[in-house]
């Protein structure tokens, strides 16, 4: 299994202090987070797209190139790719370049994205959501796997003769998780191309996420993937820790309550009861973590949002010390317990080009 962290990279007052960092604060800040993730040894940071305030990544690939130049190990990724408002011959562009850059260790994830003014600032009409994630997809896919497209569809120009510059690394295009909360349209979609499906279940109970998955894995193995099990997915949850649970119930309480996404909602007590959200020691999100499986199955990915709502730089490092030292090690070696052999490991550049060089050789 692959451990990470997300971050949605939002700008929120600190309520204990009443300060608010600087845009250039906060982007430094989650550059300095993917620096102490890889030195931690997590496997995974991931940062979304966000074009509206409170949030600063609107360029995932300048960020993530950046990190790639001062990291060596620590797959990049986004935790959303706006499939809908962003144009695919640009998403082909940006992602084979960086591709390129950070020597193969790069996949994307693409989603519709929850804030419906971006809609037409870039555009497009929210009520096509889902066309539009389907359509451009589709043209996305084959930009990364012919080197000549001829394309048309309904949302943008047609495409003759067109080749995306530069070609994905090896020939092998960044692998795709497709990233949804609700959408069961988006399940079928990374089930018929074979490609990954996250569920980002921080806000939702275990129940939902279950159906999500199974829909996934039982279409993935309609469309001659594979078996059920071997299908790829991957999980979000958020936690805080401190070694005394009563000390991160009592941190945590008020960054809880004014956080942009669910503050002053429900209570911290019945969101943790409702969602993955875990507050307390190491162990108990340990314990927590483990339970995913017996909903999610044998997965692939875990990520963790642990730098949201105001939190100080200096304690989300912190949490990365006790993740990385003292929660991950234990989750990889109790998720290794019992994992059927036919469940795949998840995708990096190199599993993918041998996968490909074995194709090959056996086509030949």
């Amino acid at each position: 299994m692959q451990f990470g962290i997300f971050t949605v990279g939002d700008v929120t007052p600190d309520p204990t202090t009443g300060r608010t960092p600087t845009e250039h604060e906060r982007l430094k800040a989650m550059v300095a987070i993917a620096l102490k993730a890889e030195e931690v040894g997590l496997d995974v940071f991931a940062t979304g797209e966000h074009h509206n305030p409170p949030f600063v990544p609107s360029s995932p690939t300048t960020m993530l190139g950046w990190i790639a130049a001062r990291t060596e190990r620590i797959i990049l990724s986004t935790s959303t790719t706006l499939i809908t408002t962003s144009d695919p011959v640009k998403i082909a562009e940006d992602f084979a370049m960086l591709q390129h850059l950070a020597d193969g260790r790069v996949d994307l994830m693409l989603g519709r994205g929850n804030t419906g003014p971006v809609y037409p600032w870039f555009g497009q009409d929210i009520r096509q959501g889902i066309p539009l994630a389907i359509e451009n997809y589709g043209l996305l896919h084959r930009l990364w796997r012919e080197d000549v497209v001829d394309w048309q569809g309904r949302f943008r120009t047609p495409l003759q003769g067109f080749t995306s510059t530069p070609r994905p690394l090896d020939g092998v295009p960044p692998f795709v998780w497709h990233g949804s909360i609700r959408s069961p349209e988006i399940a079928e979609q990374a089930a018929y191309y074979g490609d990954g499906f996250f569920h980002n279940n921080i806000f939702w109970p275990a129940d939902h996420t279950k159906r999500m998955i199974e829909t996934y894995r039982e279409r993935y193995a309609h469309y001659g993937h594979g078996k059920p099990e071997q299908a790829v997915v991957g999980l979000g949850g958020q936690v805080f820790m401190r070694h005394n649970s009563q000390d991160a119930v009592r941190e945590f309480r008020p960054y809880f309550d004014n956080a942009p996404v669910y503050g002053h909602g429900p209570s911290l007590e019945d969101f943790t009861e409702q969602t993955p959200l875990t507050v307390g020691s190491p162990q108990q999100v340990i314990e927590r973590t483990l339970t995913f499986r017996e909903y999610a199955g044998d997965y692939q990915r875990q990520l963790f949002l642990m730098d949201h709502a105001g939190l100080p730089l200096k304690t989300v490092l912190e949490q990365l010390d006790m993740l990385g030292e003292e929660v991950v090690p234990v989750l990889r070696e109790e998720f290794a317990k019992g994992r059927p052999a036919e469940v795949p490991d998840a995708p990096t550049h190199a599993s993918l080009s041998a996968a490909r060089e074995q194709t090959d050789t056996t086509a030949g």
